[in-house]
This record gives C-alpha cells, structure tokens and sequence, in this order.
C-alpha cells in the first residue's frame, strides 16, 4: 500500500487465496485498501471481506454498494453492489441488518431488489 503498487495488490491478494491464509489478519489492510483508486482489485477485496462476516466490515461493504470505480462504470448489473449486499447479508447481528434495511430504500432498483432478498433470507422483513 506504501508504494501504491496496484500489481503488488494483485499478486498479495493471489498468494494469500493461494496460501489459504486467514481472511481475518487481512481485515484492516483490506479496509483501508479498498477506497484506494490506484488499484483494480475491489471486487476481490470485497469477496474476501465476505468471507469474514464481521461487523467490522459493514462500512466498507455499504460503500462498495454505492461507489463504482470507473473501470466497471459500464457495468449496468452492479455486480460489485450485488456482491457487497450479498456479502452483507452474511453478516450477523444489527450493524448488517441496519444496512440492508437502508438499502431497501436506495434509489436502484437493483440494489433495492438485492437488499429485500437479503433480508428475507435472514428472516428480517
């Protein structure tokens, strides 16, 4: 992250996959890196912050329903958003319901959809 190397990025986020090692000592370094605009790797960032289902996450998670980093500005599906709500809806406890529940109200019809399933499926409409 120190020398803003979006290669370093990518090959860290392949050897860690590679090497099964614990999502859970990334947490605070996949945080801080996904707001990042030198890098491509937000949606890896993303499912690897999924796979935690910690509270801590939900912030990032949120924004990653909202913001669309330009090189996936083409994409009409929000599969970053889409992936961010599902990844949410794995998470337990009131700070995931809280935003899903906000999210049930966003001005995307997509992202509205995503939200409703997610809450149903934890039982919470």
């Amino acid at each position: 992250m120190e020398r803003q190397d979006a290669d370093d990025v990518e090959m860290a986020l392949i050897v860690k996959a590679a090497a099964s090692a614990s999502v859970e000592e990334f947490l605070e370094p996949l945080i801080e890196l996904f707001p990042a605009d030198w890098h491509r790797e937000y949606e890896d960032i993303v499912s690897s912050l999924g796979k935690l289902r910690s509270p801590k996450t939900v912030p990032t998670l949120l924004l990653a329903t909202h913001w669309v980093p330009e090189y996936l500005d083409w994409d009409e599906n929000r599969a970053l958003a889409v992936q961010a709500i599902w990844a949410l809806g794995a998470i337990p406890g009131p700070e995931a319901r809280e935003a899903l529940e906000d999210l049930r109200d966003d001005e995307n019809e997509i992202i509205r959809e995503n939200a409703v399933n997610q809450l149903a499926r934890r039982g919470e409409l």
